[in-house]
């Protein structure tokens, strides 16, 4: 393992840990002294996508993850969670056990996994995978997602309280003073 910092050969492992379906490793510079980390995987057999054109093409994991990252660019998930979807898929895939998979089959896995954690990621992801002829056929895939409330992904599509909706309740307190009584409103 070469240095990122200095290039020098040889490094040292400090700690090991196991993550998901890997190692991570620390490791230490023996030129420099400099820390860094690596993750290990194993790799499985060649696993091969069936494109829609029947093109066969390698499984490319950066692939997927970069279609992932793209329908989830600037939306509020929690760190990891792209990576976590993107394991499990791959995980799910070589669970199959067979040589070739159809990419239909991946861009389902990719959709079902982003409905379970974001709607707008979803949709933006399902725009591009089903190739969406009219406005139609996407307020359509909208309309379905809202019929259909699902976790905490139902709340990308609810307006939020303090952008000013109609539905905000007010709460009353009332503060007593020396001689006289204040009301407070606040907004909850």
């Amino acid at each position: 393992m070469n240095c990122p910092y200095c290039g020098y050969t040889d490094s040292k492992v400090i700690d090991s840990r196991d993550v998901n379906d890997g190692v991570r490793r620390r490791r230490q510079c023996l030129s420099c002294n400099a820390r860094f980390t690596t993750h290990e995987r194993l790799q499985s057999a060649s696993l091969f996508i069936i494109k829609k054109d029947q093109r066969r093409e390698e499984f490319n994991r950066e692939k997927l993850l970069g279609g992932i990252r793209r329908a989830c660019e600037k939306r509020p998930l929690p760190t990891g969670t792209i990576e976590k979807i993107t394991d499990e898929i791959e995980a799910g895939l070589y669970k199959l056990g067979k040589a070739e998979i159809a990419s239909t089959l991946i861009g389902d896995m990719v959709m079902e996994k982003l409905k379970e954690h974001d709607y707008i990621a979803y949709i933006r992801f399902a725009s591009v995978y089903r190739e969406f002829a009219d406005i139609r056929a996407l307020k359509e895939a909208v309309d379905n997602l809202v019929v259909m409330p699902r976790g905490q992904a139902r709340e990308a599509l609810t307006p939020r309280p303090d952008k000013g909706t109609k539905n905000q309740k007010t709460e009353t307190t009332v503060k007593k003073t020396s001689r006289r009584s204040k009301t407070h409103v606040k907004r909850a």
